[in-house]
């Protein structure tokens, strides 16, 4: 059985989380150890992730020409002892920006006659 994190939710009760298996030697564990406490709440974890997502947001959404619309996608992996943390693709950090521009009508549309 892989290790659990339980995480307490602000408004009362828990969310376990499976976090992502790491690559090398695994400490041995308690037998009947089935989650261990994350040192934080799950929003607490999450808050920092939430506060890069919107500095990601505001930079593109102050651009001189506005895009019409802005996705901003990232892993997140969450841990017990570090909370959440933007989870790497490869070999470098993982952030998705995709920007939208839509054509707008530059010439006049003809009046309705009736």
């Amino acid at each position: 059985m892989s290790k659990l994190v339980r995480f307490e939710l602000d408004g009362g009760g828990t969310v376990l989380v499976e976090p992502a298996a790491e690559p090398g030697i695994a400490r041995a564990s308690i037998a009947g150890e089935a989650a261990r406490n994350a040192a934080e709440t799950f929003q607490a974890a999450l808050s920092g992730v939430r506060a890069a997502a919107a500095a990601t947001l505001r930079e593109f959404t102050s651009l001189p020409h506005q895009p019409d619309e802005v996705t901003v996608e990232f892993g997140v992996r969450l841990d017990a002892q570090a909370g959440a943390i933007i989870a790497r693709s490869t070999l470098e950090g993982h952030l998705q920006v995709t920007l939208l521009w839509k054509k707008t009508e530059t010439a006049e549309q003809p009046e309705a006659s009736g």
